[in-house]
């Protein structure tokens, strides 16, 4: 049996979620018009990499995974973009297997519900001042939207 997917942390998620090809300035209908799926996590890996000019060792920790992993993301991110530019397909964003490092607090003295990022979490509550502060559902860190 496989080992689970790890969770992969990003940072970026687009409105836009699809890119189609025009030819001569005019967007086709994209009735028939093939798609190609780049997951949430494989364009972070080219956001970082590519536009923020980040070490791959920089990037896997951003990341929160391994640089082996992060190298395959990649990989296989710069080849479904290089198929869509070649061969005249859409690009949909979407899926895959991340967190949005977003926990979802509540307060154990006065129930108030707050949210922090993963690194912030241990502070005391915005409403009482109290450092019971704990997570307020089972997988408060992994958001996924898998596809």
């Amino acid at each position: 049996m496989p080992r689970p997917v790890k969770w992969r942390r990003v940072e970026y998620i687009p409105e836009n979620k699809m890119f189609a090809p025009c030819s001569k300035g005019k967007c086709p209908c994209l009735d028939g018009v093939q798609e190609v799926q780049l997951k949430i996590e494989e364009l972070e890996a080219m956001r970082l990499k590519d536009m923020e000019e980040l070490s791959q060792e920089e990037c896997a920790v951003r990341m929160q995974i391994s640089r082996q992993t992060f190298q395959n993301i990649i990989d296989e991110a710069r080849k479904k973009v290089v198929r869509a530019l070649l061969e005249n397909k859409a690009i949909t964003i979407g899926g895959g297997h991340y967190t949005k490092n977003v926990c979802y607090l509540k307060c154990s003295a006065c129930g108030t519900e707050m949210m922090a990022t993963y690194e912030e979490r241990g502070l005391v509550c915005q409403h009482c001042g109290s450092d019971r502060v704990e997570c307020n559902k089972k997988q408060c860190c992994q958001t996924s939207c898998e596809k």
